[in-house]
């Protein structure tokens, strides 16, 4: 049925171009000048063109009709003020779009070529120009305001008994840090950054791995330096750059040694604080109905934290940290059934394309009931030191059929 109805329709674009074709070659037969336009054919087209316009129309409403709602539904409670002021937005431009273009068309209608009549040039209109500038621009003042209002209802100040949610953004993972019985996040400092240390938690342990392995890089350099004292094979250019290394590395070490003298007001270390804070990567918990306050933080190139079903996003910037704050109102499983998908997750993006394995730049995020998150944090082990590599996520059935297919290809 499919291959007939495409038949009819190449059948008929052939007939109409033919049909063309004939019709220029009666002009040519009848010597009519190509600018000498018949009012007949104006009218034709100017009906014509009146009749696309409802097409035109007829379709964009049904495209309106059947993809009705492009997101899912709001998953927190700033998420419904988001989106009716999307709503208020698509519908103001929606109306814009049916008066603009009717009159765009009805014009070309109503005013189609005739012979004898002439144009009338109008070079300026007081009237015409404070419609066209005072209505978009009341219009613009009042969605400008309520995105404000809504905009500063994410940002403002969080409660007292908001739970605060550390996320570090770098190429290319997520990582949490949820604040241990103290309440409080322990210090982190960018110079002691390593593999085994992804957040650079200040610890005694911590600041004396990264002491030792300044130390052995800086020997190490001499090294090469005093075996180039005895026997000179470096070009002058690379016995800068290494002295170069060794003054970055001492400079490094000095600002590691100011870290020994942080102290909160109340005496306690800050870096000791921060010992029972929990770090984690396989996937980000909250409970719903309380308001979590998300600090975000980068350590290289500015990300952007999406999380499209709570309606939330914000940049993550190198050096300054940002934030927001939500109060989740439905559950990973009430979402699920809600969406008759057993499979459906949250999801934490990033939506700054930052490098080549950006697509790979995301992490799950579970709402739960109160009693259930507290099950949870007590399964995470406290930070106490170096940061325990995250567990790999367990293979979901899709992925191991994926994984035998493939390998059933390859033999």
């Amino acid at each position: 049925m499919k291959l007939l109805v495409i038949l009819v329709i190449v059948l008929a674009v052939i007939a109409i171009v033919q049909l063309t074709k004939v019709y220029e070659f009666s002009r040519s037969l009848r010597k009519a000048d190509d600018e000498d336009y018949d009012n007949a054919d104006n009218r034709m087209n100017a009906n014509l063109l009146l009749v696309w316009m409802f097409v035109f129309f007829a379709g964009t409403i049904f495209l309106y009709v059947r993809y009705r709602e492009y997101l899912p539904e709001a998953a927190s409670e700033h998420g419904k003020d988001v989106d009716w002021l999307m709503h208020l937005n698509l519908w103001l431009i929606t109306i814009m779009f049916f008066i603009m273009n009717a009159m765009l068309f009805v014009v070309a209608w109503k005013y189609n070529y005739k012979k004898g009549r002439k144009v009338l040039f109008l070079a300026h209109d007081n009237r015409l120009e404070m419609v066209w500038t005072l209505i978009p621009g009341v219009t613009m003042a009042f969605i400008i305001v309520f995105g404000l209002i809504t905009w500063n209802k994410i940002t403002e100040a969080a409660s007292p008994n908001a739970l605060q949610i550390e996320i570090y953004s770098k190429q290319f993972d997520w990582t949490a840090r949820y604040a241990g019985d103290n309440k409080a996040f322990g210090l982190s400092n960018i110079n002691l950054i390593t593999t085994d240390n992804a957040l650079g938690m200040v610890s005694s342990e911590n600041i004396a791995a990264r002491l030792e392995s300044l130390d052995k890089e800086i020997n190490d350099v001499k090294a090469q330096l005093a075996e180039n004292a005895k026997t000179p094979i470096m070009p002058s250019s690379y016995v800068e750059a290494l002295q170069e290394k060794i003054y970055k590395l001492e400079r490094h070490k000095q600002r590691i040694m100011d870290l020994k003298e942080t102290q909160v007001g109340d005496g306690i270390s800050d870096w000791k604080a921060g010992a029972d804070d929990r770090i984690i990567k396989a996937e980000m918990h909250i409970p719903v109905g309380q308001e979590v306050e998300f600090i975000f933080r980068s350590q290289d190139v500015i990300h952007s934290a999406y999380m499209p079903h709570f309606r939330a996003q914000m940049n993550t910037v190198p050096g300054q940290p940002t934030r927001f704050k939500m109060v989740p109102t439905i559950t990973t499983k009430e979402m699920r059934q809600k969406m008759n998908n057993e499979e459906f997750d949250y999801i934490l993006l990033c939506n700054k394309v930052c490098g080549a394995a950006h697509f790979n730049m995301q992490m799950k995020v579970v709402v739960e009931s109160p009693e259930e998150y507290a099950a949870w944090l007590k399964t995470v082990k406290p930070y106490q030191g170096a940061v325990e590599p995250a567990p790999a996520a367990p293979a979901t059935p899709a992925d191991t059929a994926a994984v035998v297919t493939a390998t059933a290809a390859n033999h």
